[in-house]
């Protein structure tokens, strides 16, 4: 995972938006190590679940100066709505009072938005973005004593499956098996 973010990071620009989705222990947060990696960011790059949002400065591998604020919106968009307020308003407001609002909206020339758990508010916030989606593979070896059958659980062990959805013109011409090392 490490490697794929440092990759995909590699094919990045100022502006871009990366939306990052996938169960727990997925991979997520490896994957932004290796993308910050990828960027020349020197700071660890760590869940920033209890911070929301952690803003690094790194490098592009053209030279240019790098932002990148990589944000977990985990605990975004809870149930405490305002009367009448649907959850895109609620999502809006929250990242209004953490100032990532205008920053979504418009990023600036060298700034990329890493979100984690960024799938509930895609739609509505960044029409221009890479979704990226990484899936745990099931735990078929376990059984399950009581039934005698397969556990089906989720296990951190074994081969992730990485899928990209580009959404918008900016991302028409991505393509990540171009150029991998």
């Amino acid at each position: 995972m490490r490697e794929l973010g440092k990759h995909v990071a590699r094919l990045t620009r100022g502006g871009d938006i990366i939306l990052l989705s996938g169960p727990l222990g997925a991979g997520k947060t490896t994957f932004a190590q290796g993308f910050g990696a990828g960027l020349n960011i020197s700071e660890p790059i760590v869940s920033p679940t209890f911070t929301i949002a952690r803003e690094l400065e790194g490098q592009f591998p053209n030279g240019n100066s790098a932002h990148l604020i990589h944000v977990d919106a985990y605990r975004l968009g809870g149930n405490a709505y305002a009367p009448g307020q649907n959850a895109v308003e609620r999502l809006l407001d929250e990242l209004e009072s953490l100032g990532l609002d205008e920053e979504l909206e418009d990023p600036s020339d060298n700034t990329i938005i890493l979100m984690e758990w960024g799938e509930q508010m895609a739609a509505a916030l960044a029409p221009e973005r890479l979704e990226i989606h990484i899936d745990r593979p099931l735990n078929t070896d376990g059984t399950d004593t009581t039934t005698n059958t397969a556990s089906n659980e989720l296990t951190s062990n074994g081969v992730r499956t990485v899928t990209f959805i580009p959404v918008g013109k900016s991302w028409q011409t991505f393509n990540i098996t171009r150029n991998i090392r």
